[in-house]
């Protein structure tokens, strides 16, 4: 009998729930674990499309570190002309005090010790960019100075230049620290003399 319950049965067996199963494996479905035919892969960037990208990206970088140094200076620049801006009048009562004590003899030590500092006070603001914008006899410039008055101009001042430095100015890595205040010579107006104007008796 057991023979013929196993032909019966063939391959099929009872498993341990009592459910009968087949002992031939199924075929895998169809398509199982791949990807779908109709789907198309996408090719990446080549390497000359990289090579361009990075050429590209280290051009914008170059840019924005050249425009942050740019900034970093300026924002720099600002704050030493300020700092030079409140030095000028210390600079300037030295200069007056210097001036009021010239008349001390060559080996004074007083005046040993100022022109010392004058030339302290010389090289500091060379090393620092500040040089003065202008000087008795050169050209008036509106730009750089401010004419607090006008005097006669003569054959040594002629017309149109310094005759005066009232207060000097400074120029800062070519940008203007401070305006000068200047006298201007002038050539008085020439008068213009009118003809008369022939009547009518005249010429008759």
């Amino acid at each position: 009998m057991s023979g013929s319950y196993e032909a019966l049965l063939g391959g099929v067996h009872l498993s341990a729930s009592g459910r009968m199963t087949e002992n031939a494996t199924e075929p895998p479905t169809k398509g199982a674990g791949t990807p779908p035919t109709g789907a198309s892969e996408v090719p990446g960037p080549s390497a000359e499309e990289w090579a361009s990208r990075y050429k590209y990206l280290f051009a914008d970088f170059e840019n924005f570190r050249r425009r942050a140094e740019r900034e970093r200076e300026g924002i720099s620049r600002q704050a030493r002309a300020g700092m030079l801006r409140e030095l000028l009048p210390l600079f300037e009562a030295f200069r007056a005090a210097r001036d009021a004590l010239g008349h001390l003899p060559g080996g004074d030590p007083v005046r040993t010790g100022l022109e010392l500092l004058d030339r302290e006070w010389a090289t500091f603001f060379k090393h620092e960019g500040v040089a003065p914008v202008t000087e008795v006899g050169r050209a008036f410039l509106a730009e750089e100075a401010e004419a607090v008055g006008e005097a006669p101009a003569d054959h040594q001042h002629p017309d149109g230049t310094v005759i005066e430095v009232v207060q000097q100015g400074y120029r800062f890595f070519g940008g203007l620290l401070r305006p000068a205040k200047v006298v201007v010579a002038r050539s008085p107006p020439t008068a213009k003399t009118v003809e008369p104007i022939p009547s009518e008796n005249s010429e008759s």
